[in-house]
Parts: structure tokens; C-alpha cells; sequence
């Protein structure tokens, strides 16, 4: 007996789009960033090596390792992805701007025809906001969280208030409950949006309710970097209520 395709009854193959996500080995939450993405998108995920240090300078350095982001950008480009994610906050800023830089040219010069970084992403969405003043909550140690404000700061991005949990492993652990108390307490009237650093925090559910308690962008470091790599690619991401998605969006007003 053989098959005859013209029996299958459902809805067509759509043709698939897809984004390249280079991660740390710990991140945990792949799930969280096909929330972001439409339908017809894939996302391909390769790992960068794992490094047996806590969660650190040093381990932000080490992921931002340009031979082995240079490999693993190479290594997702077999399906052909139309852009390459660098899903990482802290390894796309530890070394400052010119290091985000970098690392953006080291994985075009890999191969991948468009690139997003985390940090350049949340700059690019600060910057879609309008939004020069921001709070900022992080599950670092102090140490990496002062190389985020820096960061901003050298691009005339004020962080008005911060606040690190300390964490030095186990980040996808930590609970939506811990988060909304985080962003309650760093929370000033002059900040214009809300930053929650960390590709291995979880905050896709909690995103819109937030911004509706505190009535401004609450922006998440997935959810920057799902954005702007679907933008590259000429694609908007899904993501009800979220001040940024909306934003983006061709019916945005």
C-alpha cells in the first residue's frame, strides 16, 4: 500500500524561519524563548562549553570567549537560520561597549546574516522606548551588576536604582515572586522603564502584569533579545501586553 499525501486532512506545512541562539551551558529556559516566537519561526539552540566556575566576572568573561562564540555561531548556521542570537546579558556586557561590539563583529564574520546580541538588544529597545533612565534588578553579585550599569552608562543610559540577588548558580531557580518583589523595591518615579537582567531568569508571564502595577516598560533580558532578532529578520514578536512587543508591532500605533 503506499501513501497517498493528497489524504492527509489538517492544516499546510508553512514554509519556516529561523533564529540561530547561541546560549550559556546552564541556560534553562529554551521554552521561554519560543514564547516569543511566531509560528512559522524556529529556533535552532546550540551551547556554549561548559566553564566550572560560579556565576561570576570571570564566567561572564569566559562566555564571551571570542573562539568558542566564533565556533558555536558557526555551528548554527547548518540550518540557515536569518539571524544569530548571542543569548547571554552578562557575557555581551562584561567587557564594556567595545567588547558588545566585538562580539557583535566576531559572529558576523562567523557567517550569521544578522546578529543580537542580549546587551546591544536591551540598548536598541532603551532606545525604541525613548527611555534614558532606568531601575535595574539582576540575580548577580554586585561585582557583575556594577559592569551593567557601566555599560549603560556608556551609552548615556542613567540607572537610577539597582538591585543584585547574589546568586552564584542555579539562576533559573528563582521564582516569579522573587522577581515582582525585586521590581517593586528598585522601583523610583524617575525611571522611565525597568531592566530584569539575565537570559536564565523566567519572566514571560510576569512581564505585562508588571507593567501594569508599575505603569511603565518593564523589559526582561529574553524578551529584548527575541525582539530584536525577529526585527532583524523583518519578523514582530508574539507577546500580549508587553509594552515592547506591542511596540513593535506593524499595528502598534
Amino acid at each position: 500500500m503506499t501513501f497517498d499525501p493528497t489524504l492527509v486532512v489538517g492544516p499546510e506545512l508553512v514554509a519556516q524561519q529561523g533564529i540561530g541562539v547561541v546560549a550559556p551551558f546552564d541556560f534553562a529556559l529554551d521554552r521561554e524563548l519560543w514564547r516569543w516566537t511566531p509560528d512559522d519561526v524556529s529556533l535552532f539552540m546550540t551551547r556554549l562549553p561548559y566553564v566550572p566556575v560560579p556565576v561570576t566576572v570571570e564566567m561572564a568573561s569566559a562566555l564571551s570567549d571570542h573562539s568558542i562564540v566564533r565556533q558555536a555561531t558557526r555551528d548554527v548556521l547548518a540550518p540557515e537560520p536569518l539571524a544569530v542570537a548571542y543569548a547571554c546579558a552578562s557575557g555581551s556586557f562584561i567587557r564594556g561597549r567595545a567588547g558588545e561590539l566585538a562580539l557583535h563583529r566576531t559572529m558576523a564574520a562567523a557567517g550569521a546574516p544578522a546578529v543580537a546580541t542580549t546587551s546591544g538588544s536591551l540598548v536598541e529597545s532603551l532606545r525604541l522606548l525613548n527611555a534614558g533612565r532606568i531601575a535595574v534588578v539582576t540575580p548577580y553579585i554586585d561585582a557583575v551588576t556594577e559592569r551593567l550599569v557601566s555599560f549603560l552608562g556608556e551609552y548615556g543610559i542613567e540607572v537610577v536604582s539597582s538591585v543584585g540577588m547574589g546568586l552564584l548558580s542555579h539562576i533559573w531557580k528563582v521564582g516569579y515572586g522573587e522577581i515582582v518583589s525585586a521590581v517593586s523595591s528598585v522601583d523610583r518615579p524617575e525611571a522611565e522603564a525597568v531592566f530584569i537582567s539575565c537570559t536564565n531568569v523566567p519572566t514571560y508571564d510576569i512581564i505585562a502584569p508588571l507593567e501594569r502595577m508599575i505603569g511603565k516598560p518593564v523589559l526582561t533580558a529574553n524578551q529584548v533579545t527575541m525582539c530584536s532578532a525577529l526585527r532583524a529578520m523583518g519578523r514582530s514578536a508574539a507577546g500580549p501586553g508587553q509594552w515592547l512587543v506591542q511596540l513593535g508591532s506593524p499595528t502598534a500605533a
